[in-house]
């Protein structure tokens, strides 16, 4: 089976995060270099009357990279709108966005696709969750609800976005109720180093402060590793795009392997948004 390369990426609606200016031309350039056959977008203007450049983004990425592709409206205004969108390199045989609203000053959405990976079903699902715990709470809620009404069981599945969840607290819902899996949790090491090393010194600390080692389900998941070995893994860092601090972003997946995973920084991705992006490569078995 073929490597199948997935990116998730809140693209900021084609604006770079300093000043403001377009970076559509970079991000198609970003994007090319990387190859991806699925692609998870959200902050996507699908319609801009005030600036033609930034009009039907997801139209005009997919046209250069040769993908189909599926957009979801969330917010609209008077003269632009934005939303979700899922490109694929595979065939969408059918896609459907589901308004998850929580208030009328957050319009948010999650777009549910199935898509033909090798004449495998493989359900895509691209998300950006809201600002506020609560909100968070109900709008996943509403995205399990659909899972277990609307997905098979033991189909291959993928939900990928902006969950806004800097605190991890929604991950043990994925994990348990749907066996889901964050793809740095199962991820190879690729740098046992640096890890054992911020490890030992973190456990230093919290010894001399007294600190216990266990943490509570919410702040830290207790996921299968790739060898079968459990593994406390929180998910990286992905914001702001220069200095990442917070862990908003997340790729979840079921019936994958996952062969690697990675957050992409520097130049030109810290130009281009306030996100940096997932990249990760799975394998169906």
């Amino acid at each position: 089976m073929s490597v199948i390369r997935v990116v998730s990426y809140n693209i900021h609606k084609g604006r770079s995060a300093t000043g403001g200016r377009e970076s559509l031309s970079d991000l198609r350039l970003g994007l090319y270099g990387l190859s991806p056959d699925l692609l998870f977008l959200q902050e996507v203007q699908g319609r801009n009357e005030q600036r033609f450049s930034l009009d039907a983004q997801h139209e005009s990425l997919a046209a250069a990279l040769c993908m189909h592709a599926a957009y979801g409206c969330n917010a609209v205004r008077q003269r632009t709108d934005h939303g979700n969108a899922l490109l694929s390199r595979y065939p969408i045989l059918q896609h459907e966005n589901q308004d998850i609203s929580d208030h009328r000053l957050e319009q948010r959405g999650l777009l549910h696709a199935l898509v033909e990976v090798q004449g495998v079903p493989v359900h895509c699902l691209v998300v950006h969750l809201g600002l506020f715990a609560g909100g968070r709470s109900r709008q996943v809620a509403a995205l399990l609800e659909r899972i277990k009404r609307m997905v098979p069981e033991g189909e291959p599945m993928l939900i990928a976005g902006d969950f806004n969840d800097w605190s991890n607290r929604l991950a043990p819902l994925f994990v348990q109720q749907l066996g889901l899996y964050e793809v740095f949790a199962i991820a190879p090491h690729q740098d046992p180093g640096p890890r054992l090393l911020r490890y030992s010194v973190e456990r230093l600390r919290n010894s001399l402060r007294g600190t216990p080692q266990s943490a509570p389900l919410a702040q830290k998941v207790h996921e299968l590793g790739i060898n079968g070995a459990a593994r406390m893994t929180p998910p990286p860092r992905t914001f702001p795009a220069a200095f990442p601090w917070l862990r908003l972003d997340r790729i979840y997946q079921r019936g994958f392997a996952v062969r690697k995973a990675r957050v992409l920084q520097g130049i030109p991705w810290k130009q281009i948004s306030d996100h940096a992006p997932l990249y990760a490569e799975l394998e169906l078995p």
